[in-house]
């Protein structure tokens, strides 16, 4: 189709919070990209010609420019369009709000998928991970008591890239986040899910793309700044 040539192209897999990240991103830029839903046990050939590692989010720009990182993808997006001002923070700068990011998705993460994954590795001990898991969040809840996000009182990149692991994070156990995590936290937490954004980005349930599917338009809203 003509109309895909002129829009980027976006695999994504609806409940990865590495492809809630982008989405999240490209929403707030009010960027407009083809979204191809994939299955994690069927990917789609042209994904992997273009990203071998078989990962999502890959994002394929118009010019064949591909992006294969999540928070990659974010900047992106937000570099071209940022009306919500996510790029900067009302307290830090922006690279103290990745330096926090790339703390998270180290420890937290691997604590996460320890715990929520445990039979994936040998060493794993599901308890101790989750209270290491805790003990991490401490770095954000350090920073919301203070303010009613990371970096002050608007929400910003740092924000909308950490709620989707949080949140994958406290789904694992529902009843144990309520009692162990930090308060801040946990309000900070619902107060994401609460916004519009998280209802788009998670909300539809689409069907997995095939070549001959129609395109789908991600977000729904008809601006579009497509390279």
């Amino acid at each position: 189709m003509a109309e895909t040539k002129s829009l980027p192209i976006l695999y994504s897999f609806r409940r990865c919070p590495y492809a809630m990240r982008a989405r999240l991103g490209v929403l707030a830029s009010q960027t407009t990209v083809a979204l191809r839903e994939i299955v994690l046990c069927n990917k789609p050939e042209h994904m992997l010609e273009i990203s071998p590692k078989g990962t999502v989010p890959v994002l394929q720009l118009s010019d064949g420019t591909v992006i294969d990182e999540s928070l990659d993808i974010m900047l992106w997006a937000l570099r071209r369009n940022d009306p919500q001002h996510w790029l900067a923070p009302q307290t830090g700068t922006l690279s103290d709000m990745l330096a926090l990011i790339e703390e998270m998705d180290g420890d937290f993460k691997r604590n996460l998928d320890r715990y929520k994954y445990s039979t994936r590795y040998e060493d794993a001990d599901p308890d101790k991970h989750y209270a290491l898991a805790i003990a991490e969040l401490s770095k954000l809840s350090q920073r919301l008591e203070k303010s009613t996000y990371l970096f002050g009182d608007h929400p910003t990149l740092a924000d909308q890239a950490l709620f989707p692991f949080v949140r994958q994070f406290a789904n694992a156990n529902k009843e144990r986040f309520e009692q162990q995590a930090p308060l801040s936290v946990k309000n900070w937490l619902n107060n994401r899910l609460e916004q519009p954004e998280f209802a788009e980005v998670f909300g539809t349930k689409w069907k997995p793309w095939s070549p001959e599917d129609d395109l789908v338009l991600f977000p729904h809203a008809s601006a579009t700044h497509a390279l």
